[in-house]
């Protein structure tokens, strides 16, 4: 394993890219300098128009639709990767939605169905993505995920996102516990609050931007290559000990009592 390019020739998708201020396109660029070999999704065909220019630019090799709600969908993804590939070595899921209303107010007015919706995109996704990659993951193999500090406190707007993080975290050491023993790693990165068009839809967010860069140790909030380089990290062999952890890169605005 080289140390300026440890994920050289590792084969790995990214679900969740939805434009250049993604983080997970963030992820996409320090994997790709990192000398990982990608394949991406995306969820129909106004995000693809979005997706597939920033693919191309970084020689992504293939772009499958993939609803994470549809199981012959996830199938389908899955059967690209064993055909491509033959094997996987790593996964980066950054998939997380809630409806627009139950975003807004408190969280006791939170509807049935849209709780019911932000667990089933936002947390049992990473389940079911791993249900069906299991067959293809490496030993050595490694899956991170995308949480928020709403997931461990309750901050004002973020409301049932909130909870879906917290089951998010919960099912990452399940999930690495029962991967463990094949030697595939699971956890999570808790970033600091970033622009991104998922961030557009929490209430009072530029207001959150503007705590961090009062209140944090680091006076600042993180970047989107602060969030890929750790990503990176967690997924290549430099981070074989961790799993089932949940890492905060947020410039230390967690510490701060916020």
């Amino acid at each position: 394993m080289s140390f300026d390019r440890p994920m050289a020739d590792r084969r790995g998708i990214v679900l969740g890219v939805a434009n250049d201020r993604s983080i997970a396109w963030g992820i996409s660029k320090a994997l790709v300098g990192a000398g990982a070999r990608l394949g991406f999704t995306h969820q129909g065909e106004r995000l693809e128009r979005r997706v597939r220019p920033l693919v191309e630019s970084v020689e992504g090799e293939f772009l499958v639709d993939c609803d994470v709600t549809d199981d012959a969908q996830v199938e389908q993804l899955f059967s690209t990767v064993e055909e491509k590939w033959g094997g996987l070595d790593f996964i980066v899921h950054a998939v997380a939605f809630a409806k627009k209303e139950d975003l807004e107010g408190g969280f006791l007015g939170t509807s049935r169905d849209g709780f019911l919706l932000a667990h089933e995109i936002s947390s049992y996704s990473l389940t079911r993505i791993c249900q069906a990659a299991s067959p293809l993951l490496s030993e050595g193999g490694s899956v991170v995920t995308l949480s928020y500090l709403g997931g461990e406190r309750a901050i004002p707007g973020y409301n049932v996102m909130g909870v879906a993080k917290a089951s998010l975290e919960s099912s990452v050491r399940y999930l690495a516990a029962d991967l463990g023993p094949r030697g595939i790693r699971v956890n999570a990165i808790s970033a600091g609050p970033i622009q991104t068009l998922a961030a557009r839809g929490i209430g009072g967010f530029s207001q959150i931007l503007d705590v961090v860069s009062e209140r944090a140790p680091l006076r600042r909030g993180v970047t989107q290559e602060e969030v890929g380089n750790t990503a990176c990290f967690l997924l290549s062999p430099l981070a074989s000990g961790i799993t089932g952890e949940v890492i905060y890169v947020d410039a230390g605005y967690r510490i701060t009592g916020m």
